[in-house]
């Protein structure tokens, strides 16, 4: 989990908190800076499960170049193994 996601977290309960104490309270004003805190921490959240995505996409295809590398295989395209064969 990332900086991000936890920012997220805690601003959709903290918006969530805001909005039902404006609800309880009847602060209209209270109501909408809950919900519009909510969407922030959604896409927040959103934002670092994306990057989190990417990241482990990244170190993943890191360690098949790096495996591949040590057991000397070459990188092979299917151009390539047609040229091999003519």
């Amino acid at each position: 989990m990332n900086k991000d996601r936890m920012k997220g977290a805690i601003d959709e309960v903290v918006g969530s908190a805001k909005r039902k104490a404006g609800e309880l309270t009847g602060d209209t004003k209270l109501q909408v800076e809950g919900m519009a805190q909510q969407m922030k921490g959604k896409v927040e959240n959103a934002w670092g499960k994306t990057k989190d995505v990417v990241r482990d996409a990244i170190e993943n295809t890191e360690v098949h170049v790096d495996a591949r590398a040590k057991l000397g295989i070459k990188n092979s395209t299917p151009d390539t193994e047609r040229n091999k064969r003519k």
